[in-house]
């Protein structure tokens, strides 16, 4: 039976493997420490956050996130560790809430390998604490327990870290918070809160449980999708499936969930009438998958089910890779675990007996390996027949350049709520492909880079062509958005301040849906920048100041894209000063950055450039593994756009908005 804990009260662990599940209504940085028998953390050392998220016995999450999953092995810490305690804090991110007191009260739980719940507890009473200490374990008299705490500190992680008794705490928090910006910048953002009558819950046919048992499930911190975990960020309500909307219009509902189906906590609603379910086995077991529907979530619009869908399945990959990864990490360890202890014993280090106990250990580790890859497989397999249904149904404004689809283009209406940006896959499945769909209108700029950046198939590449894929792939993002948006509803400007990349603009430019030609030299980057500048700031004041109609008739009210090419080759410090305000205030009135640059060209300008380049988000010319889920952290290959060999799709789109734009302005 759960023991749902009060501050100061405390209760026995039945197990040593465990893992503390931690649910914040806001992105929240989850670490612990652990501290000898007087409760002092000896070190960083024995700090376990995002920047160094593994100690032994402890796992905790690389980036901050509504819901955690920390790993806990109490028989695998040091000797001379007597308590594990469990910090909570506010990134401290531009926009976010700086106090407890503004959101949703955290809530953590205690649980078992197989999900049961052990104990948990509701962090209240918060205020202005920016950093709590939510729970500790400690071993008294050889057996251990669990308190709850609920300490908050005002002066956040440094006040919290001093407290725990470590030297030069400030650093260290300062060193956590850092590696948190830099697993964000990273990150794919997961999709907004919606409002409630927008909300909708994914229903997507069942993905096979893990058929790992219990007594050999991993304890890694994606143990949690095995034992039922509840949803990632976005979903703030129980898991389970929702039924889909009835042919008049959708059914209210909550929050979106992108839960994987197959690993609800509780038992999904009734489907839909009419929908393909699964055949039940011969004893009421879960039999086949049911078929695929594209759509098959709920929404408004059937461009909203897709959408819904298409988040829906990401998670799902990342959840069931996350499950195999941590299987397969546990039969390691096992077989390690084994190992060591024969040849502990001299006398079965030679002979036949250290040799069967060696053979023992790696046949368990291939079985386990074996049972862990055929789960995948099984949720692999859902997932591409998914994909393949889903993909040819996508609008113009998701699908790929290979899509049929654009063959039949013509100028929306209005906007759509996304936009796709490329593609993402993971090791395990390659040929499975996730569309990379991000909300319209774009909170962050996006940065082409241009240089090397670690990236294998950039490394062989020539410096030249390299940078003349990134402008090409700007190219690519720039008519995409020129083609989704109405007409007269979405601008273009481009600055080339050397002239280099006038072939791969001269789609754009000989379609003439630019504003004018690329601008270049000192002049043309000042005159654009100053022009996009003043805009920016009497949107903002006529907006905070209620007279949007006092707005000069002649002001371009359109959304503008400006793209930079070789950034900062060209541009002085007023330049950049004004590009970084670009950045910041811009999206909020309209005005997005498309930056092409390689960053390492820019390290002479020291840090002052860091902020911009955090405000955009990093995509790249040729396939590389930058980007990370907001759920389990994966690093997953980013595949950019691609127009097919010897397709005009490109040419035919563009002049299309070419004449809308001319037939709206008569």
């Amino acid at each position: 039976m759960t023991a749902e804990l009060v501050r100061g009260q405390n209760h026995p662990l039945p197990h040593t493997r465990l893992e503390i599940r931690v649910s914040a209504g806001a992105p929240v940085i989850a670490g612990a420490t652990l501290a000898d028998e007087s409760g002092r953390v000896t070190g960083p050392e024995w700090v376990a956050h995002p920047g160094s998220p593994a100690l032994p016995g402890l796992e905790v999450s690389r980036q901050a996130a509504a819901d955690h999953r920390l790993a806990v092995d109490l028989g695998a810490l040091p000797e001379a560790a007597h308590r594990v305690t469990l910090l909570l804090a506010l990134p401290g991110t531009p926009g976010g809430p700086a106090r407890f007191g503004a959101v949703a009260a955290p809530f953590a739980a205690v649980t078992a390998l197989d999900g049961t719940e052990v104990a948990s507890y509701t962090i209240t009473g918060l205020d202005t604490e920016s950093a709590v200490v939510a729970l500790e374990l400690y071993r008294r008299q050889g057996a251990w327990k669990v308190r709850a705490v609920g300490q908050g500190y005002a002066g956040g992680l440094a006040a919290m870290l001093a407290d725990q008794g470590l030297d030069r705490a400030a650093e260290l928090a300062a060193a956590i918070h850092e590696a948190v910006a830099h697993g964000m910048d990273r990150s794919v953002a997961a999709p907004p809160p919606r409002t409630a009558e927008g909300d909708r819950a994914r229903h997507g046919a069942a993905l096979s449980a893990s058929g790992v048992p219990a007594d050999t499930a991993p304890a890694g911190p994606a143990a949690g999708p095995l034992a039922g975990a509840a949803a990632g960020p976005a979903d703030t309500t129980a898991t389970g499936a929702a039924a889909a909307p009835p042919p008049g219009g959708p059914v209210a509902g909550g929050p979106i969930s992108y839960a994987h189906p197959g690993r609800a906590a509780a038992a999904p609603p009734p489907a839909a009438a009419g929908r393909p379910q699964a055949d039940p086995g011969p004893h009421g077991e879960p039999g086949r998958p049911a078929t695929p529907v594209a759509g098959d979530a709920s929404g408004w619009s059937m461009d909203e089910r897709l959408y819904n869908q298409v988040w829906g399945m990401f998670e799902d990959l990342a959840r069931t890779t996350a499950a195999y990864r941590s299987a397969v990490d546990f039969a390691e360890s096992r077989m390690d675990q084994e190992l060591d202890r024969v040849l502990s014993d001299p006398r079965s280090r030679i002979g036949s007996a250290g040799d069967a106990a060696r053979a023992e250990a790696r046949a368990k580790c291939d079985e386990l390996t074996a049972r862990a890859r055929e789960v995948l497989d099984r949720d692999l397999a859902q997932l591409t027949a998914e994909s393949e249904v889903v993909e040819p149904a996508l609008p113009v404004a998701y699908a790929g350049w290979d899509n049929p689809v654009w063959h039949g283009y013509r100028v929306p209406r209005e906007a759509p709520m996304a936009l796709r940006l490329g593609d993402l896959h993971l090791p395990e499945s390659p040929e499975l492909r996730i569309p990379m769909l991000m909300r319209l209108p774009l909170e962050r700029g996006l940065w082409i880079d241009s240089g090397r950046a670690g990236s294998e198939a950039a490394v062989v590449m020539d410096d030249a062509e390299l940078r003349r894929l990134a402008v090409d792939t700007a190219v690519l993002h720039a008519a995409r958005l020129l083609a989704v948006h109405p007409a007269g509803q979405y601008t273009v400007h481009v600055i080339d301040p050397a002239g280099a990349a006038a072939a791969s603009f001269a789609p754009l430019t000989a379609s003439g849906v630019l504003a004018a030609p690329p601008a270049s030299g000192a002049h043309g980057v000042a005159s654009v920048l100053s022009h996009l500048t003043q805009r920016v700031e009497l949107v903002r004041m006529a907006v905070g100041g209620g007279a949007t109609d006092a707005l000069p008739p002649d002001l371009d009210t359109a959304d503008q894209l400006l793209i930079v090419n070789d950034f900062p080759h060209g541009f002085d410090d007023r330049a950049v000063t004004q590009l970084r305000y670009l950045a910041d205030e811009g999206p909020a009135v309209g005005v997005h950055l498309l930056l092409v640059a390689d960053r390492e060209d820019a390290a002479a300008y020291g840090p002052v450039l860091d902020p911009l380049w955090r405000s955009l988000l990093r995509l790249t010319p040729v396939p590389d593994d930058h980007l990370a889920d907001p759920w389990v952290g994966h690093a997953w290959t980013y595949e950019p756009p691609r127009l097919p060999a010897g397709s005009g799709v490109l040419r035919q789109v563009l002049s299309q908005v070419v004449e809308a734009r001319t037939n709206w302005r008569r």
